[in-house]
């Protein structure tokens, strides 16, 4: 029986701090489902991502190491993806130690460290810090190659 192992996060400018993280909870299973926070779960927790979702997703899903991306639509839907996907692990980094504990009636739940002096939290306060035309800039920006790429593809 496969050990299916989900975690669950925003992934906005993706760095290696995010990478290392998948990949010891790759390390912990068979498969590693990501639940990517959609824009509009964003905006819920009063969050605005760089990238939006559908990039976000792509990304994280094109790493040989993810076997299946999903939306993350509201707190709520954890212990149902946890059922729906069998899942043996939950997995999630250790700034959220203690939050997730009440799902260990469903399956394993680890809290693993941080990789040290790299935040998306820090990456998000530099960007606070731009002017926020040039935030929506980069935006463009970014929309702009996304664009290109898939026509190239």
């Amino acid at each position: 029986m496969a050990r299916n192992v989900i975690t669950y996060g925003t992934f906005d400018m993706f760095h290696v701090g995010h990478l290392r993280l998948l990949q010891r909870l790759r390390n912990l299973g068979d498969r590693l489902i990501v639940a990517v926070s959609t824009d509009e779960f964003n905006a819920a927790k009063n969050k605005k991502a760089i990238i939006p979702y559908e990039g976000r997703a792509e990304i994280v899903g094109s790493l040989k190491i993810v076997d299946q991306v999903i939306p993350e639509h509201s707190w709520d839907q954890k212990a149902a993806d946890i059922k729906k996907y069998d899942i043996s692990v939950f997995g999630i980094g250790d700034d959220w130690s203690g939050k997730f504990d009440h799902l260990k009636v469903h399956c394993e739940v680890v809290y693993l460290p941080r990789t040290p002096d790299v935040s998306s939290s820090a990456l998000r306060r530099m960007a606070r810090a731009l002017d926020p035309e040039m935030i929506e800039r980069l935006r463009e920006v970014h929309a702009v190659l996304d664009q290109m790429v898939r026509n190239f593809e």
